[in-house]
C-alpha cells in the first residue's frame, strides 16, 4: 500500500487534520493519475475537503464537496483501496454527514473502518507519530500555514503564460 495513502488515512482517523489529508492525497493523485477527475483519490480529497468545510460551518461548501465525494466513491466501488476500507460503511457515513449538513447540524467526525488488519496496523502506527494539533489550528489551517511556496509557483506559472 502506498505510504501517501497510509498517511492520508492516519490524518483522517488520527488527529482529523482534513486539510493535511487533502495535501497528502493531492500530491499522490498527481503522481498516480493526474487529470483524471473521476479517480477515487479525487473522491477522498473531496471527502476531506467537505469535512474541513463542515467543521468550519461552511455548510454549502461541505454539502457540495461531500456529494461529489460520495458520487466518486460509489463509481469506484471496485477500486483496490476498498480491499482495505469498508466500502458500505464509508457510503453510509457520507450519506449521514450530507443529511446532517443539510439539517444545519454541527460537525461530526467519522473514522474509516478498516477491513485489512495489516493495513490497519500500518495506519495506527503512523497515527502514533502524528503531532497533536489544537482544534483552533485545525479549524483555520488554510489561513495559518505558510503559503509563500504556493504563491511563488502560481506567479511563475502566470509569468510563463505571457
Amino acid at each position: 500500500m502506498p505510504p501517501d495513502f497510509i498517511e492520508f488515512c492516519a490524518y483522517f482517523n488520527g488527529n482529523q487534520d482534513y486539510f493535511e489529508c487533502h495535501e497528502v492525497l493531492e500530491e499522490y493523485w498527481k503522481k498516480v493519475d493526474p487529470g483524471n477527475k473521476e479517480h477515487l483519490l479525487v473522491g477522498f480529497i473531496q471527502l476531506a475537503t467537505g469535512l474541513y468545510h463542515w467543521r468550519r460551518e461552511n455548510m454549502s461548501g461541505a454539502s457540495r464537496m461531500l456529494k461529489k465525494a460520495y458520487d466518486k466513491i460509489v463509481k469506484n466501488k471496485a477500486h483496490p483501496f476498498f480491499d482495505y476500507i469498508h466500502f458500505q460503511q464509508l457510503c453510509n457515513d457520507c450519506l449521514k454527514s450530507i443529511d446532517l449538513i443539510e439539517k444545519q447540524q454541527p460537525f461530526e467526525a467519522f473514522p474509516f473502518i478498516f477491513i485489512h488488519p495489516s493495513f490497519e496496523a500500518l495506519v495506527y502506527e503512523k497515527i502514533i507519530s502524528l503531532p497533536a494539533q489544537p482544534q483552533d489550528f485545525l479549524l483555520h489551517k488554510h489561513m495559518l500555514r505558510d503559503r509563500s511556496d504556493i504563491l511563488r509557483l502560481r506567479k511563475e506559472k502566470r509569468n510563463g503564460r505571457r
